[in-house]
């Protein structure tokens, strides 16, 4: 899998949101975006990152980025996920993974000593033009939007 680069255009993407929903990268288009994929809803790491993202909406708001999060789950998963956890900014589902693929954030990882492919832990910081402008591949999930905030000087 390419893994994508600074500097280089995000891909496109138009995914079904917890509501069935689409919503489109271009939606987003003048704005700057943190596009995060996680691998699976209501999971312990995953939720320690969306409830992480979900304190930090606002200040990151403030400073002008919107966050969006996607993973293979169907809509009705990231809704219940997204209701439980409080979650005020968009899940979107990428069920063939078609997206993660896109973006370099599919591949081989070992969990509890079983090793498969998919959806592996991933950042990106699109600007205005739609340009990307900060990667993260293997993201530790602890700790991650404070990182990503201090990167980004928020």
């Amino acid at each position: 899998m390419v893994q994508l680069e600074t500097r280089q255009t995000a891909p496109s993407f138009t995914l079904s949101d917890a509501d069935g929903n689409t919503v489109s990268l271009d939606d987003f288009a003048g704005k700057k975006v943190i596009v995060y994929f996680y691998p699976k809803a209501a999971t312990p790491g995953c939720t320690t990152e969306a409830c992480d993202f979900r304190d930090n909406v606002n200040s990151l708001g403030s400073a002008g980025y919107q966050v969006i999060g996607i993973s293979p789950d169907g809509p009705a998963d990231i809704k219940t996920f997204a209701e439980q956890e409080n979650l005020t900014f968009p899940l979107l589902s990428d069920p063939d993974s078609v997206i993660a693929k896109a973006y370099g954030s599919y591949g081989e990882k070992t969990i509890n000593g079983q090793t498969f492919e998919g959806t592996l832990r991933s950042t990106f910081v699109i600007d205005e033009n739609g340009v990307i402008q900060h990667v993260e591949y293997n993201v530790n999930a602890e700790g991650h939007v404070a990182r990503l905030r201090d990167t980004l000087g928020v």
